[in-house]
């Protein structure tokens, strides 16, 4: 939902919960403001108003207790104040202080409240909150003025080419059936049919143990997310095999193109058959007790996956999405004078192929230079490969290439020749691709190329967050979370309130949001609580990032893009969390001062 709604349920929230009703069953306040715990009164805490206001009414044994540094009272700068005004209040009333109020156990407190709670976040969530984000939207991770942008650049597959779902599981079938025949692997993998759902891109593999898994920008395993095969590993044994941590070292989780010593990440749509051909196979050694080696397992697979896309190449027309829109894109480009190029590592004909069947046979004429088999990213990193003119049957000539010249293919090179003949440099060239690694990384750390990252995934993914079931469950997480920080003082240690607060963090551990994604892997941007290892990067080397590059038809070519202004940790002034619990002040360093 947008900051703005956000704003407008947190008002409501403080509103609703400063007018509460008293919680089922209990005399005492919904909500207060300011305590350790803020809503429905704690049994011996003090209460505070926001701006002097007068406080709701408290339980009759809330200042009974005479030790200031007591319960929630604990640091409480306010707290003398606060007693002696409420015993001055309760005199001038004719009430008295009794020691025979009836006591509140914590167990049946912190389960109001806990009750109190779900109930706010269900009604207040206002209607219309959902169907907030539109999937054609562009986001911005860094300004991106487009009127300063002179050459837009390319990459092809799951660029300027999308692929239907049909031809993953194409490519499954030809590499398993590459697996059984040219590497006599067991017939028995054959029966494994494509998984659509099972895999998400930007997963790691551990090569010499054969797991699957989900990483979080901090480099933690997400627990429940481990797959061996096709089944999933107890969170106990995977603490076992990484010695008691779910940690994974920076140099094993990967290098900086994705693949470590041990790890490998998938960066790309095309990784997807890869990764459910690794469970399937491995899956069937474990089901039928043969030992192999998983090392070799993965290097099998990636040559037969590999092997497939010279097959593709007869069929992949009737694969492709949305070429209309592909054409639209370079088409308003051109007509606005910019400059146009393409760099992949497909071959010419695949290509040529394709674009004809996207764009017309003249594809060419829209482009400046276009370069293929580029090796990328080599093709950005180094300088070794000189540049190689294809004739119009796409076979090699030997020429040197002195110039790279509009309506001609050239193969492989590199960005230090292709930069001293185009002169293309810096913030006036945009180059988009689908892999974060190859495509972008090297063009936005070392040569200041502005990047757009395209991440097909956004479609389906805007989608669930647009559900009112998405909009309850994150809300339901945020208040959760606020209630547990709020929980954690020194008067919730006896054994029944450390059982409800485990209860909590359990319900709170097991990422409902997870199942409206995938439901082996959740989201490819968040783990339960932190951003992936994927979103991490996605954030570094891209400007920008879309669905598809068919989202810049909805801006203007002078349109500046500004990225959201997203609070740090210490300058959110208000969190949603806080809101719920009516907590006002960050991080209640009043109530949290004894720590000292």
């Amino acid at each position: 939902m947008s900051r703005q709604r956000l704003g407008d349920l947190g008002r409501a929230l403080w509103q609703k919960s400063s007018s509460a009703p008293l919680c089922a069953g209990l005399k005492i306040p919904a909500f207060a403001c300011g305590g350790v715990a803020s809503s429905c009164g704690a049994p011996g805490e003090h209460k505070c108003c926001k701006q002097g206001a007068n406080s709701s009414r408290a339980p009759a044994n809330v200042a009974a207790n005479p030790n200031p540094h007591s319960g929630a009272a604990a640091g409480h700068r306010h707290h003398v104040v606060g007693k002696l005004r409420g015993e001055e209040a309760l005199a001038k009333s004719g009430r008295a202080f009794s020691s025979t109020a009836p006591q509140i156990d914590h167990k049946t407190y912190l389960w109001a409240r806990y009750n109190e709670m779900k109930r706010l976040v269900h009604d207040l969530i206002p209607p219309g909150v959902c169907n907030l984000l539109n999937p054609s939207t562009i986001y911005a991770n860094n300004e991106v003025n487009l009127d300063e942008v002179d050459i837009y650049g390319f990459d092809y597959d799951y660029t300027l080419a999308l692929y239907s779902n049909s031809l993953n599981e194409m490519i499954y079938n030809k590499a398993r059936q590459f697996l059984v025949e040219h590497y006599k692997y067991p017939q028995g993998i054959s029966k494994y049919n494509y998984i659509p759902n099972f895999a998400a891109r930007g997963l790691h593999y551990d090569i010499q143990k054969g797991l699957l898994m989900k990483i979080d920008a901090f480099h933690y395993i997400q627990m429940g997310t481990v797959y061996r095969g096709l089944k999933p590993v107890p969170d106990e044994e995977v603490m076992q095999l990484y010695r008691g941590s779910n940690h994974v070292p920076l140099h094993q989780v990967s290098g900086f193109y994705g693949k470590g010593p041990k790890m490998k990440q998938f960066m790309d749509v095309f990784s997807l058959p890869e990764m459910t051909l690794l469970a399937a196979a491995n899956d069937y050694f474990i089901s039928n007790d043969i030992e192999y080696d998983p090392v070799h397992l993965y290097k099998d697979v990636s040559v037969s996956v590999q092997s497939v896309q010279g097959i593709t190449l007869q069929t992949v027309n009737k694969y492709i999405l949305r070429g209309d829109e592909t054409y639209a894109v370079l088409h308003r480009l051109a007509s606005h004078g910019k400059k146009l190029f393409l760099i992949t590592n497909s071959p010419f004909s695949f290509v040529d192929k394709g674009m004809k069947y996207m764009v017309g046979k003249d594809w060419r004429d829209f482009f400046d230079v276009v370069i293929v088999q580029a090796d990328k990213p080599h093709f950005f990193n180094d300088c070794v490969k000189p540049f190689r003119r294809l004739d119009s049957n796409g076979d090699l000539q030997w020429d040197k290439i002195k110039s790279l010249d509009k309506g001609q293919i050239y193969k492989q090179g590199n960005l230090v020749d292709f930069l001293k003949l185009t002169g293309w440099r810096g913030s006036k060239v945009l180059y988009f691709g689908d892999h974060l690694y190859s495509d972008l990384a090297d063009l936005m750390l070392r040569h200041g190329w502005r990047t757009g990252a395209i991440v097909p995934e956004l479609e389906v993914e805007t989608k669930v967050v647009n559900t009112e079931q998405y909009a309850q469950s994150l809300t339901w997480l945020q208040a959760l979370t606020g209630l547990l920080e709020r929980m954690q003082v020194h008067m919730y240690r006896d054994a029944e309130s450390k059982k409800v607060l485990q209860d909590w963090l359990k319900e709170r551990e097991e990422a409902v949001t997870k199942n409206l994604f995938n439901p082996q892997f959740g989201s490819i941007f968040r783990t339960c609580h932190n951003p992936t290892y994927f979103s991490r990067r996605l954030c570094r080397f891209s400007d920008l990032y879309m669905a598809s590059i068919s989202c810049l038809l909805n801006y203007d070519l002078s349109y500046t893009f500004y990225p959201r202004r997203t609070p740090l940790q210490h300058e959110a002034p208000l969190w949603m969390d806080q809101l719920c619990t009516g907590c006002m002040k960050t991080p209640f360093l009043e109530e949290m001062a004894h720590i000292r």
